[in-house]
């Protein structure tokens, strides 16, 4: 596929309410889209990076620099070129994930679109639609908590994940599971805000039956959480600790996780995405789609991902109104617990134009 052009194009989605970590509060994302114009198609990636370097390394502003003076002139210095070239012609540059997995899904997309494909039966999907969970943020309140879990299982969520940290954890789990009895399908996430001192204190989430406990320590402690894995019942998931197939394959060598949280973005792309989840699914670990508040152009290629065999617990694939009042396409909307997954070319979702004109705070045209 011969490349043209690339567009970076920058816009401001406000959250229908703030969404708080043990890493901070976000009540708006500042989103770095890449569009990738070829001969035949043109294709939409989404950068998942933050507006500062609060939960990984990358950030929307160096995200924007190292594609603008780096990634797309090594991508089209060698001619044209398809999807599982783009890896090999940014591996020079190291690390970046988040900005190269933008750059790898429009020329998929643009790749697939061209030739009619879409994104799920390149991917591998083997379902029309999958289970979606939702995650909760750090809440003011107790009450407020149960409320909000109250109305997410009301609109249909088949999941429930909490975010917690250092004094607030054992407490509201216990309130939920109190409120809303053992059947609920119930996970927690920790976002590394614990250290393994803490394993005498996160045992005591053993006691409600969670699904699993997501990245309490570290990125770089993979030992520490095999050690805690040892020390505690619930099982341990790991989220930012994978970033590659490699990570993963070693992590489970380990003992370090018993599950793991595929995030296209912090891996490098989707096609670095299902790579891990055939690793795990070889060594019989479970996976899941997480999620990083995307518009509906990386719902569609999450959705598209979580249809594949081996993520067999629901992710965080929620509706697009969990997150935004109007999405920049067509919205995803949850139907029994599920969203559907796209069969149109491509993502199988195009971004509305009068919308995304309207949230649109800068453009830049990358000639090539």
């Amino acid at each position: 596929m011969k490349i043209t052009g690339v567009e970076l194009r920058r816009i401001a989605m406000p959250l229908v309410a703030p969404f708080r970590t043990s890493f901070g509060t976000e009540t708006a994302r500042d989103v770095l889209l890449v569009r990738v114009v070829s001969d035949d198609a043109e294709g939409w990636g989404e950068c998942v990076a933050m507006t500062a370097p609060l939960y990984s390394s990358e950030y929307v502003d160096a995200a924007a620099d190292v594609l603008r003076r780096y990634l797309v002139p090594r991508l089209v210095a060698d001619g044209p070129c398809s999807a599982p070239d783009v890896a090999q012609r940014l591996a020079p540059v190291k690390g970046h994930r988040m900005a190269k997995a933008a750059l790898e899904t429009a020329v998929l997309d643009a790749e697939l679109r061209g030739e009619g494909r879409s994104f799920g039966r390149e991917l591998g999907a083997v379902r029309e639609r999958v289970p979606c969970g939702v995650s909760v943020g750090i809440m003011d309140s107790v009450p407020a908590l149960l409320d909000a879990v109250d109305g997410y299982l009301a609109e249909g969520y088949v999941r429930i994940k909490l975010k917690i940290e250092p004094g607030w954890d054992v407490e509201p789990v216990r309130a939920v599971r109190e409120r809303f009895g053992d059947e609920v399908l119930l996970q927690v996430d920790a976002n590394t805000a614990y250290t393994l001192a803490d394993a005498p204190h996160l045992a005591r989430l053993d006691a409600f039956d969670l699904l699993l406990i997501e990245q309490p320590l570290e990125e770089e402690d993979v030992l520490g959480h095999a050690d805690l894995a040892r020390r505690i019942t619930t099982p341990v998931c790991l989220d930012e600790s994978i970033t590659s197939a490699r990570d993963a394959a070693a992590a489970i060598r380990l003992g370090a996780c018993s599950i793991v949280n595929v995030k296209p973005g912090r891996v490098g792309g989707y096609l670095e995405a299902r790579r891990i989840h055939d690793v795990c699914v070889a060594a019989g670990v479970p996976v899941w789609c997480g999620g990083m508040l995307e518009t509906g152009l990386g719902r569609a290629a999450n959705v598209a991902l979580a249809a594949l065999p081996g993520f067999t617990l629901p992710g965080d694939t929620s509706g697009s109104g969990r997150y935004y009042a109007q999405d920049i396409t067509e919205p995803f909307v949850l139907d029994d617990g599920h969203l559907t997954v796209p069969t149109g070319a491509g993502l199988g979702v195009a971004p509305l134009p009068d919308r995304l004109e309207e949230v649109t705070t800068a453009t830049e045209w990358l000639a090539v």
